[in-house]
């Protein structure tokens, strides 16, 4: 079968009319700490741009970079400065924005803005250009490291009883089969994965392949995100199935992956490959190989989650995504809020571009620093 590409990109129109565009620093309180390997977060660091046409439309995109590079190297300070310094110039000059090399996560927020605004100018949703279906789709919640045994299943049982019918849990070594055992036990009929953010060794293929009798959907990104050949070892040998994440950037890794067998999954965060457009390509690839994929979460807020909605409803993401309600992780969030509807389910906006857009109050409560830019 061929890789459908997505329709023409619409960003490309835009840039020539741009006014300015704004750089806006915000810290969003977290409900609750998440915590996973690579460390814990109590609040985002978002990086919000704002890009503004002559006629005022503007196109919104978030970079889902971290407050400390700690899951990649990319962080939320070093986004800004290589969306300001490196990406916007071109921008600004009328070409579109200068190539440079590695930094996905800050032109996947640019290209994010671009698009949407081009969107919002012909009236298109972005479900509609990326070739979605718009209708609703299964999501889950993922539970961070916790304390104590009881501590999970509290929180496990906060989040099926809130209506989610999956559950991904974050293990560690010495955290994994009797806290996943606790929670198989508490919740049989949950669909219950489990994700090490690549926390394990090769010393730990068996402890790993122990985990067999769980019944779990997957086991997500176990070992750094540099080794594949370790993860095709674990596909040969674990009857649970292998999802990477963090291993794969782009459309041309993920073949590389396809072909060693080191995944049987595929996690998809369009933010951590480059950006929408180069998402749609991975999805192509896993429709084309059989690999069933998903859409990954990074507690982006209302402006990353309607992005995030739109990808997963394109033909070929077969699983509930990491993609969760606004109030799984925020008080208040940036948009009109994202609620969970029946069977564990969230609906993408219909409305022209993202569909959302922040909140003037909101952007008030949040915002520490913005920084205006023209031609």
């Amino acid at each position: 079968m061929a890789t459908v590409e997505p329709a023409p990109p619409v960003e490309r129109a835009v840039v020539g009319e741009i006014r300015d565009i704004e750089l806006r620093r915000l810290t969003v309180p977290l409900v609750s700490p998440f915590r996973a390997a690579h460390g814990a977060q109590s609040h985002r660091d978002v990086v919000l741009l704002a890009v503004r046409d002559a006629d005022g439309v503007t196109g919104w995109g978030e970079c889902v970079a971290m407050n400390a590079p700690t899951y990649t190297a990319e962080y939320a300070d070093g986004a800004a400065h290589v969306i300001e310094h490196h990406l916007l110039p071109g921008i600004l000059a009328g070409h579109g924005p200068t190539s440079i090399a590695g930094h996905q996560m800050a032109k996947a927020a640019v290209e994010m803005a671009l698009l949407d605004l081009g969107l919002r100018r012909s009236g298109r949703s972005l479900t509609a250009e990326l070739g979605g279906h718009g209708g609703p789709i299964a999501v889950g919640a993922v539970v961070g490291l916790a304390p104590t045994i009881d501590d999970l299943l509290v929180e496990v049982g906060r989040r099926v009883a809130e209506g989610y019918t999956r559950i991904k849990v974050k293990i560690r070594p010495g955290w994994d089969r009797e806290p996943l055992t606790a929670v198989r036990a508490a919740h049989p009929s949950v669909a219950l994965w489990a994700d090490a953010n690549g926390d394990y060794a090769e010393a730990d293929l068996a402890r790993l392949c122990a985990l067999d009798d769980l019944g779990l959907g997957l086991i997500e990104q176990p070992f750094p995100d540099d080794d594949l050949m370790l993860h095709a070892v674990l596909a040969e040998t674990i009857d649970t199935p292998v999802c990477l994440d963090e291993s794969v950037g782009s459309a041309g890794a993920l073949r590389t992956a396809i072909h060693l067998g080191a995944l049987d999954v595929l996690n998809l965060k369009a933010g951590r490959v480059g950006g929408l457009r180069e998402a749609v390509r991975m999805i192509g690839v896993c429709r084309d190989h059989g690999i069933p994929v998903w859409c990954g979460g990074m507690l982006e807020t209302g402006i990353g989650r309607a992005a995030n909605l739109a990808l997963a409803t394109v033909a070929g993401m077969t699983l509930p995504g990491d993609l969760s309600a606004s109030s799984r992780y925020f008080h208040r969030d940036l948009t009109v809020p994202f609620e969970l509807g029946p069977g564990g389910t969230l609906v993408p906006p219909d409305g022209p571009g993202l569909g959302r857009a922040p909140d003037p109050d909101a952007l008030a409560e949040f915002t520490t620093s913005v920084r205006t830019i023209a031609p």
